[in-house]
C-alpha cells in the first residue's frame, strides 16, 4: 500500500531541501529524488497522528455514499468537476469534503481523476485508484464506480461477520474472568478469615481456593497482570516485523475452528477483489498484485504473489494456485474452468458469493459451539468456588448436629 514519506536531501547547489512524497517504498522515493538531482540524506514514513479530530477520519460508509452518488452524477452526464463540486459541498464529513475539494483542484489543473485520487492513499486504496484508472481509460467510469461501491459494501459486511463472531466470546470470557477475580480477591478472603478463627483442617477444595485467593491478592496478581501486558506488547511489536506477521498469520490459519473461518474469509476476499478488478479491465498481473496487498494475511499474500509470478511466466492462474495448498481444490478447479471458458470474472464472483454464505454458516456454527463451552466454563468455575467455600460450613453443621 502506498505510504507518505518525509524526505530530506541536498540539492545540486548544496542546499538542504525537504518534502513529502507518496510512494510504495523508500527505494522508489530515492529513485525519484535522484532523477530530480537531489541526494537524499533521510527518508522516513510520515508518522500517523495519535488522535484524529472529531470527524477527521473517512469511514467506509462515507466512501460508499460518495462513490454511489458520484456514479449517478457521471451516469446522468454531469461533468466530472461539477460532480466533485456538488459532492464536496454536500458531504457531511468535513475532512472528506476537504479531500474532495483538493481532488477537484487537481483535476482542474489537468490531472486525471485517478492521478488525483492517488495523492490521498489513506482514503482511496490502490484497488480503488486502479479501477478508476481502468474506468477512465475504457470510458465506463460510472459502471466502475458502481462496482466499487458494491465491492466496499460486501467487504465491510464480511468484516462485520468476523468481528461479530469474535466479539461475543471475548465479552463472555472477559466478564467471566472479571467475576472470578472479584470473588477471589474480595469475597474469598472474608470466608478465609472466618475459617481461620474457627480452626481445624479445611477440605482440600477450600484450601486450593484460599491459596489461589492469597496468590491473586498478593504479588501474584500483579505478576500475572504484568506478564499479560508484556506478552501483548511483545505480540504487537513482533507483528510489526515481516517475519512476525508471517509466523502469527500462519498460526492463526492452523487454529482448529478460527483457522477454518479465517481461511474462508480469505478465499471470499481474494475472489471478490480479483473478480472486481478483472471485470473492470485492470490487467491480470496488476490485479494479482493489488489483491495480494489487500489480502490481510501474509500466508495468503505470499500465495497470491507466487500465482502472479507463475502467470508472468506464462502459466494459468489455477496451476500455481493449486500448488500453493492454501486454497481449496474446488476454488482452483472453478477458476480453471473460468479461465478455459473466458468467464474468469463471473466465475470469481460466483466463488465469492458461495464463500460469503460459507462464512455466514461458519460464524453461526462457531457461535453455537462456543456458547455451551463458555457456559460450562463460567458455571463450573464459579460453582467450584461456591462449593469450596461452603464445604467447611456444611462440615461445621454436621459436627454441631
Amino acid at each position: 500500500m502506498a505510504t507518505v514519506f518525509r524526505w530530506t536531501g541536498k540539492s545540486p547547489k548544496g542546499e538542504i531541501v525537504k518534502g513529502e512524497l507518496t510512494s510504495n517504498s523508500k527505494e522508489e522515493v530515492k529513485s525519484y529524488l535522484r532523477k530530480q538531482r537531489i541526494i537524499p540524506t533521510k527518508i522516513s514514513p510520515k508518522p500517523k497522528p495519535l488522535f484524529s479530530s472529531f470527524g477527521g477520519s473517512v469511514k467506509d460508509k462515507d466512501l460508499v455514499i460518495f462513490t454511489r452518488q458520484f456514479a449517478t452524477m457521471i451516469g446522468a452526464g454531469l461533468p466530472l468537476i461539477q460532480a466533485l463540486e456538488i459532492l464536496s459541498k454536500q458531504t457531511e464529513n468535513k475532512a472528506f469534503a476537504k479531500k474532495i475539494t483538493e481532488i477537484k483542484t487537481d483535476v482542474e489543473g489537468g490531472s486525471t481523476f485517478a492521478d488525483a485520487l492517488k495523492k490521498h492513499p489513506r482514503v482511496f486504496s490502490e484497488l480503488y485508484t486502479n479501477m478508476v484508472a481502468a474506468g477512465e481509460a475504457g470510458g465506463i467510469l460510472d459502471t466502475i464506480l458502481v462496482r466499487l461501491a458494491t465491492y466496499i459494501e460486501k467487504a465491510q459486511a464480511l468484516k462485520r461477520k468476523v468481528k461479530g463472531a469474535m466479539i461475543y466470546p471475548s465479552v463472555v470470557i472477559s466478564v467471566a474472568v472479571l467475576v472470578i477475580v472479584v470473588i477471589m480477591i474480595y469475597v474469598v478472603p472474608t470466608f478465609s478469615k472466618m475459617f481461620t478463627d474457627l480452626g481445624g483442617t479445611l477440605p482440600m477444595p477450600t484450601q486450593i481456593v484460599i491459596n489461589m485467593s492469597n496468590f491473586l491478592g498478593g504479588t501474584g496478581g500483579l505478576v500475572i497482570l504484568a506478564s499479560l501486558i508484556g506478552f501483548a506488547i511483545f505480540i504487537v511489536q513482533f507483528r510489526r516485523t515481516e517475519r512476525g506477521k508471517r509466523i502469527t498469520d500462519s498460526i492463526m490459519l492452523k487454529f482448529p475452528i478460527i483457522g477454518v473461518l479465517l481461511r474462508k474469509v480469505a478465499v471470499a476476499k481474494f475472489t471478490r477483489t480479483l473478480g472486481t478488478l478483472v471485470s473492470s479491465g485492470v490487467p491480470i498481473l496488476d490485479g494479482l498484485n493489488i489483491t495480494a496487498k489487500t489480502a490481510g494475511n501474509k500466508v495468503i499474500e505470499k500465495a497470491v504473489l507466487d500465482v502472479r509470478q507463475g502467470v508472468s511466466e506464462g502459466k494459468t492462474i489455477a496451476e500455481p494456485l493449486a500448488g500453493s495448498k492454501v486454497f481449496p481444490p474446488m476454488v482452483t478447479q472453478m477458476i480453471a474452468v473460468g479461465e478455459s471458458t473466458g468467464a474468469l470474472d463471473s466465475m470469481l464472483e460466483k466463488i465469492a458469493d458461495f464463500y460469503d454464505d460459507e462464512v455466514d454458516n461458519a460464524v453461526a456454527n462457531l457461535t453455537s459451539m462456543i456458547e455451551p463451552v463458555l457456559m460450562v466454563f463460567l458455571g463450573g468455575s464459579i460453582g467450584f468456588i461456591v462449593v469450596a467455600m461452603y464445604l467447611p460450613i456444611f462440615k461445621l453443621i454436621t459436627l454441631i448436629n
